[in-house]
């Protein structure tokens, strides 16, 4: 008999303790939803988006306003969320450390889905996809047809730092000179100049350098690389994730996605905006 309670004490303490614990894992549960970049956006009422300038994904036009298909997704984002947008403008190779340190909530940016980065951040499902490409100077790279001729050791690439083009151009072109710059200005500027062989970068920005000076450069716009696109957040944070990507899924099955690309990388109707 004796024994017998001693075993019916310890599942009834053991039930207890089991519901205690339920009770306490709900808690935690309830307290990380709440503590969620999603919760906190919607408390305050603004979506906080860091992004750095690439034309098309995000540049300025004649009024100083930001205009690219980075800006139009992260507008849409936020009105679907009933919230405003606020755009944070950061230099490329800060825009990680910025996230972490809570300047803003997501990165929507052009940023490639790499699993290095995932050592720091975590991204959505792809929304978008990019390539690197060349743009190359008509003298200096006379005849070079593919990214294949550029991995010379005379040759010299000029890449943005902190890009996805270095490890690119490291990996397809490992005999080139790599040079990398702060900003896309300066490297088109230098590759104007004479003084690089050849530019790369994601789609479109180098076939559309090519096309503004023609008479000096030219480019090669078959992508040699193939890059998903995604939302960047903070690590742990799966309640945002879940929503960013719920709402990628959305307006992708819309056709909205494809038709904002279409117009920012197919076509040069937004010329008139920026010029």
């Amino acid at each position: 008999m004796i024994k017998r309670l001693s075993i019916l004490t310890i599942l009834f303490f053991g039930l207890i303790i089991g519901l205690a614990g339920e009770v306490s894992a709900g808690e935690v549960q309830k307290q990380l939803a709440a503590e969620s970049t999603v919760e906190q956006v919607l408390k305050r009422g603004i979506l906080r988006v860091g992004m750095s300038t690439f034309v098309p994904w995000a540049m300025k036009d004649k009024t100083g306003k930001l205009i690219g298909f980075e800006v139009d997704v992260a507008t849409r984002l936020a009105k679907d969320m009933g919230i405003k947008v606020e755009f944070v403008p950061t230099k490329w190779s800060g825009i990680i450390p910025a996230l972490l340190t809570g300047k803003f909530d997501v990165i929507i940016g052009g940023m490639t889905i790499r699993s290095d980065r995932n050592f720091k951040v975590n991204f959505t499902i792809p929304y978008d996809y990019s390539g690197q490409t060349i743009c190359a100077h008509k003298k200096l790279a006379a005849g070079f047809k593919t990214a294949a001729d550029f991995n010379r050791s005379e040759v010299k690439i000029g890449v943005r730092l902190g890009s996805t083009s270095a490890p690119a151009v490291r990996k397809n072109m490992p005999k080139a000179q790599l040079l990398q710059f702060n900003e896309e200005p300066q490297i088109y500027q230098e590759l104007l100049n004479g003084n690089i062989h050849a530019a790369v970068a994601s789609l479109p920005m180098p076939a559309y350098q090519a096309l503004k000076y023609s008479d000096k450069l030219f480019a090669i716009t078959e992508p040699f690389t193939k890059e998903l696109i995604g939302f960047a957040v903070r690590k742990g944070d799966y309640d945002t994730i879940n929503y960013f990507n719920s709402w990628i899924r959305q307006v992708e099955a819309e056709g909205w996605l494809q038709e904002r690309h279409n117009y920012w990388f197919n076509t040069r109707d937004w010329d008139s905006l920026i010029k």
